[in-house]
């Protein structure tokens, strides 16, 4: 549980009032720092006549931090729960202003940039992003960072969100505090900042953007390129169920199907004819490429149903079909592969179990059957997840 400390200059009429903006600083060992970053962040409101709060949420640090915090004047949450996302909830859960205002305890952002996020909130924006990318200042962030990890990350959110951001990892962004329960904010590490953008994108939140200064930072780094980046390239593909399971499925059913057309067809293709080793390899792509398929569909149901995902395209699949089109289109699979099983069986029996004399029948009749059987098991999970939905649809 988190805990909250009144900072020391505190007066009485801040517990009366309700702040504008509250101004949300991360805090892990940053002794070196963090009295400035709350200096600035103060200084900052002030100047500029904010009414505001500023809120370290201290991530059990060893260091002295909280209490430096609390001495310089802000308001200092502890959360044992070590994590960068585990800190922003509680000091979101802390905070009282209208907007919050979020940044780190490194130096590396200009609070002064605070005003900014206010006016763009003001004019209607939900979420305001910061943009690091053309004002990184010499040392700032390595180069693995600033031409590989960060582009290529925020490429492949866009690619799968349709964001639009040029920097979604910008620690410095600032947001409206009623949109946290859309938002349902749940990581607890750094992906916390790839999950606040896509949760918004999902919401169709009014998301704006504008390019700020990143600056050296000041005391050690708790990033670890590689460790981070894969938590973020997985929480990308994890809640992007179409690009992880759907597209791929398709890919490998579709090369499988034209593979078997081929060698049934009995055409050439790279100057050769293929044989029964390629319509091995057809079959295991058909039958691989329906179950990860069926995973997809299921992913998205288990998002839609449980952790209140929006997708447009599976609510379209879900509004025209129902589990009876599954079981009929696993039933007419399964069928046909039992037919052309039965027609190459019943001779071979009659024949005393000798050789199987259409080996390429055969295996396409067994693919058959084994996708049917996916399809329609697949079909009951999809109704079984299905079962939680609230939208009147329960009876379908």
């Amino acid at each position: 549980m988190s805990t909250i400390e009144t900072p020391a200059t505190r007066s009485p009429d801040d517990a009366v009032q309700t702040p504008r903006v509250s101004v949300v600083i991360p805090c892990l060992n940053e002794a070196e720092n963090i009295e400035e970053c709350v200096r600035r962040a103060r200084e900052a409101l002030d100047r500029n006549g904010i009414s505001g709060e500023v809120i370290v949420a201290d991530n059990d640090s060893d260091d002295g931090s909280a209490e430096l915090a609390a001495a310089a004047g802000a308001r200092v949450v502890h959360e044992p729960r070590r994590g960068y996302g585990s800190a922003y909830m509680a000091g979101f859960a802390a905070a009282r202003g209208e907007y919050i205002v979020m940044g780190d305890a490194d130096l590396t952002y200009d609070f002064n940039e605070i005003p900014r996020f206010v006016a763009e909130l003001d004019k209607g924006a939900q979420l305001v992003m910061g943009d690091r990318m053309d004002n990184i200042h010499p040392g700032a962030m390595p180069w693995l960072h600033r031409y590989v990890g960060n582009p290529v990350l925020t490429g492949i959110l866009n690619l799968f969100f349709r964001t639009g951001v040029s920097d979604a990892h910008c620690g410095m962004r600032g947001f409206r505090r009623d949109i946290l329960p859309i938002l349902d904010l749940r990581t607890t590490g750094m992906e916390f900042a790839s999950e606040m953008v896509i949760r918004a994108s999902k919401e169709n939140l009014v998301i704006t953007e504008f390019p700020i200064e990143y600056h050296p930072r000041g005391g050690e780094s708790k990033l670890s390129s590689f460790r981070d980046g894969w938590r973020h390239l997985r929480f990308l593909l994890v809640h992007s169920p179409t690009h992880l399971f759907v597209i791929p499925g398709l890919f490998l059913f579709g090369l499988g199907l034209i593979l078997a057309l081929l060698v049934l067809a009995q055409i050439p293709l790279f100057g050769r004819d293929w044989q029964m080793h390629a319509l091995i390899g057809a079959s295991l792509l058909l039958i691989a490429g329906t179950q990860v398929l069926s995973l997809g569909l299921c992913a998205h149901a288990y998002g839609t149903y449980f952790m209140g995902e929006k997708d447009p395209w599976f609510d379209r699949m879900r509004a025209r079909f129902r589990l009876e089109h599954g079981l009929l289109l696993g039933c007419a699979t399964l069928l046909v592969g039992v037919v052309i099983v039965g027609i190459i069986l019943v001779p071979w029996i009659g024949g005393g179990f000798g050789e199987l004399g259409n080996e390429r029948a055969a295996l396409v009749g067994a693919t058959l059957i084994i996708i049917g059987l996916q399809v329609i098991f697949s079909s009951f999970l999809l109704s079984i997840l299905g079962l939680r939905r609230t939208d009147g649809a329960n009876s379908r």
